[in-house]
């Protein structure tokens, strides 16, 4: 037995909900609502791939849709179909425990943990030593639109992945060998690849949660007693800094006992772990679109002087090779292709130089608009349109997080993304919040 329990660890057993047997779960699954945000002909697709079946697509919003015209329509609409799924049984709820899910995308297979974590013990602000961490900047403003679609909904969808640091392997990956029931088995829309989930009872995770003890035995160790970092962010930052809003607002309404139990104070999550070699860090590019009438160019030397103004000096160059301690970041417009180089950047990283420049054009002046985005393809598609830009950004190296994020805190926003767009997690899973 264990000598902690799973709330030791910020984790909580659920009771997860699943669509009814004989659901395609082709048209179930659809990719996690903040991916493919400047392509809508995309969610056109999956939206005529899915028709008239069950589908998570009735159950989340796509971010493309944020603040625009018809929301508060489409938030109720969610709002319905989440109360006509759990009235006439498309949704059932299976006993406590937790979901195995291995994914393949992109010749990449990786292994994952659905189970809850604890919002009591995660804080996305500044300076915060949470057990759960925040990676990157949490953007305030981010919150309220997405709190729009959580606040009263009585299910909720997770696409968050959650990382712990875990070299020998002990907590996820023998549960290959535990005893479960594979519920599902299918291949995933639009290019998303394969994924199986199998269902493992609670009492069936004693062994997890004895390598979890000893793993949190050793992060006390290596990082000291008050500042453990046990569970880091992966994907979904901005989701969990959601829930935990919610759960805020919820608490002043609440008393102390109904606040021990009440199913909101957790979030539905994946876990995985960053020692997995499926699991590979990919760059999140940045695109800017003109506001008032300028040319792709005309944004690059935008950009190009406040990264002058706020860092030793850059200039624009035609090869990508930079001098050692220098940053190289390629951009690309309609009109040509070439790098900024930065001499004596201010940041440890290219991203946080980068996004100090487009912070000012985007907020501050407001010359133009901004999006991130996974994979090249999609930033030369539309960086190639007049009046748009786009950055090209390295991959940060995984094994750098947790001491990184220990140490000096949130990484800059938007650093790192866990596999191309494609290879996000997929809606499967729900769980029931009150």
């Amino acid at each position: 037995m264990s000598k902690y329990d799973w709330g030791t660890f910020g984790f909580h057993i659920p009771e997860i909900m699943l669509p009814k047997e004989g659901t395609d779960y082709s048209k179930w699954a659809v990719v996690a609502c903040d991916q493919y945000t400047s392509e809508p002909e995309y969610w056109d697709e999956v939206e005529s791939i899915v028709g008239d079946a069950p589908s998570t697509l009735r159950l989340m919003l796509p971010e493309i849709y944020l603040d625009k015209e018809g929301e508060a329509e489409k938030i109720q609409a969610i709002r319905k179909s989440m109360d006509e799924y759990l009235s006439n049984g498309v949704l059932r709820t299976l006993p406590k425990g937790c979901m195995l899910v291995r994914r393949t995308a992109e010749g990449r297979s990786r292994l994952g943990l659905v189970i809850a974590t604890d919002l009591e013990a995660y804080d996305f602000n500044k300076g915060s030593t949470s057990l759960t961490r925040a990676t990157e900047g949490t953007v305030i403003e981010r919150i309220p639109p997405r709190l729009r679609i959580r606040a009263g909904a009585p299910v909720e969808l997770p696409h968050i992945l959650i990382l712990i640091d875990d070299p020998g392997k002990t907590v996820i990956e023998p549960l290959a060998d535990a005893p479960q029931e594979v519920i599902y088995d299918t291949d995933l829309m639009m290019n998303g690849g394969h994924v199986t989930g199998a269902f493992i009872k609670e009492e069936d995770l004693e062994g997890a949660k004895e390598a979890l003890s000893a793993l949190f035995d050793q992060a006390v160790e290596k990082y000291g007693e008050g500042n453990v970092i046990f569970q880091a962010m992966g994907d979904g930052n901005h989701s969990l800094a959601t829930a935990k809003t919610n759960w805020e607002n919820l608490k002043k309404t609440l008393t102390p006992e109904e606040i021990a139990v009440h199913p909101a104070r957790y979030a539905l999550c994946e876990i995985e772990n960053i020692h997995d070699d499926g699991i590979v860090f990919e760059p999140i590019h940045r695109v800017i679109f003109q506001k008032n009438g300028q040319t792709g160019m005309e944004l690059v030397n935008e950009t190009l002087e406040l990264l002058k103004e706020q860092n030793g000096n850059a200039y624009l160059a035609e090869e990508g090779a930079a001098k050692d301690g220098c940053f190289s970041i390629p951009y690309i417009t309609g009109e040509q292709r070439g790098t900024i180089i930065v001499e004596d950047p201010a940041n440890k990283l290219e991203v946080g130089a980068l996004q100090n420049a487009l912070d000012v054009m985007v907020k501050e002046r407001k010359s133009c608009d901004i999006d991130y985005i996974h994979g090249t393809k999609a930033v030369e598609t539309l960086a190639a349109k007049d009046g748009n830009a786009g950055f090209m950004l390295p991959a940060m190296d995984k094994f750098m997080l947790f001491p990184a994020v220990a140490a000096d805190g949130a990484l800059p926003r938007k650093t790192f993304s866990m596999g191309e767009a494609n290879e996000k997690r997929y809606y499967i899973e729900s769980r029931f919040i009150g």
